[in-house]
């Protein structure tokens, strides 16, 4: 077990899967320093969440950095193109491109300046989208970009980046939640909340967080647009 000293960056999107992973990253006893990258999508009211779960699970410090996505499009979450409201065969239109890329690049640099060893991630390859960004390989494919990118790794100190939720369903997520003691109703997971953060019912995100919950048997805690 690490001593409380050891510090790691840990990704906080506001939603359910990324609380998790910094409740667990808090069990371990590490210094969490939470980020959250602002790329232009569609609500605030995730990014309002991820500030709220920094403090009340317990983070060193939390981080907002901007990175303009928006200006790229190519998502329906950063630009004008409708969120489908059934899944679909291949990659659905939420995918939003090198989103992951630069979320764990930006962590890197921030890791690199605290010392930390680790950079925890939420990416999930059971209950997903069908996200390139989302698979085991991706995250050792980065981690050894991380190895040679890095003066930490060329000094042999090369940072690891862990992703708990990997092989997990989104019931596996919730018992672990709970278990933990985090609060899912703070969290937001919709792709087109409303400004309160109450979710439409009708997204992909909205389906598998629901279809999670009932699984788990768990009472869902989401708080939902009227009607």
């Amino acid at each position: 077990m690490p001593v409380a000293s050891e510090r790691a960056v840990v990704l906080v999107s506001g939603g359910m899967d990324s609380a998790v992973v910094l409740a667990l990253a808090r069990e371990r006893g590490l210094d969490c320093y939470a980020l959250s990258v602002s790329y232009g999508q569609r609500h605030g009211s995730e990014l309002e969440a991820a500030a709220a779960l920094a403090k009340v699970q317990g983070a060193v410090a939390h981080k907002q950095v901007i990175v303009d996505l928006r200006s790229i499009g190519g998502s329906a979450l950063t630009a004008d193109i409708d969120v489908p409201e059934s899944g679909g065969a291949g990659i659905p239109v939420t995918y939003v491109p090198a989103r992951n890329t630069i979320m764990l690049s930006v962590a890197l640099g921030w890791a690199e300046v605290l010392g930390a060893r680790e950079i925890h991630c939420g990416v999930n390859a059971v209950d997903y989208s069908g996200y390139t960004d989302c698979r085991p390989e991706f995250i050792a494919a980065f981690e050894r970009l991380a190895a040679l990118a890095t003066k930490a790794g060329v000094e042999g100190a090369p940072l690891r980046v862990q992703a708990p939720l990997m092989r997990m369903s989104k019931a596996d997520i919730v018992r672990e939640g709970m278990r933990l003691g985090v609060d899912f109703a703070r969290t937001v997971s919709c792709y087109q909340a409303d400004a309160q953060g109450r979710a439409c019912r009708h997204c992909d995100a909205c389906r598998l967080r629901a279809e999670g919950f009932a699984a788990a048997g768990v009472a869902d805690p989401t708080r939902y647009q009227p009607a």
